[in-house]
C-alpha cells in the first residue's frame, strides 16, 4: 500500500514526532508507515484522516494486486 503521508506532512509543516502526537501513536509507527512497512490500523488511519482532513483513500493507496 502506497502513503502520502510524508508530502502531507511537508504540505502542513508537520514533522513525524508532531503528527505521532497528534494521532496518538509512537514516532516510530509512523515511520514505519511511511517507508510502507506498516499498515495502519482503521483507528490509525482514521486519526490521520483526520489530521491532514483529507479522505483515507487520497492517503493511503491500494494497488489493484493487493485486493
Amino acid at each position: 500500500m502506497k502513503t502520502r503521508m510524508r508530502e502531507l506532512r511537508a504540505r502542513d509543516g508537520l514533522n513525524q514526532t508532531q503528527l505521532a502526537k497528534l494521532t496518538k501513536v509512537s514516532r516510530q509507527t509512523i515511520s514505519l508507515i511511511e517507508r510502507e512497512e506498516l499498515i495502519p490500523s482503521l483507528l490509525i488511519a482514521a486519526r490521520i484522516t483526520r489530521v491532514f482532513n483529507e479522505p483515507v483513500e487520497s492517503i493511503f493507496l491500494i494497488e489493484e494486486d493487493e485486493l
